[in-house]
């Protein structure tokens, strides 16, 4: 499964979405894509939606998935997304027993968390 998050100010701005919606209709099984528009949508609280408040609505998917060693997640963005998946899975990974920030720290250790932050 690939499952793809993508973050815009405007839908405008979403790069290959004709393409990422035509493989989501032919591979339902195998990919996923989901987005959020900042200055658009607006999350349950009426805030701007971001990556991390997309993510939290399918966290509890989401953190199933990457209890899977053959799960990868990868980052690119802004630096601020760091801190946004710490409040997006840091309550499921305590509910769990874990720490998010050591959970992290294994997957990179494992090669399957990779951040491109700037």
């Amino acid at each position: 499964l690939a499952w793809l998050f993508m973050g815009v100010p405007y839908s405008k701005s979403l790069l290959y979405d004709d393409e990422h919606q035509t493989y989501k209709k032919e591979f339902p099984d195998q990919f996923k894509y989901d987005y959020a528009v900042s200055r658009e949508d607006k999350n349950a609280a009426g805030q701007k939606m971001y990556i991390q408040t997309k993510m939290a609505e399918y966290a509890e998917e989401l953190w199933e998935l990457m209890q899977d060693e053959k799960t990868h997640v990868y980052m690119c963005g802004l630096k601020g997304m760091e801190s946004g998946m710490a409040e997006c899975f840091g309550p499921i990974a305590e509910k769990n027993g874990l720490v998010w920030t050591e959970f992290a720290k294994a997957m990179k250790k494992a090669d399957r968390y990779h951040v491109e932050v700037y």
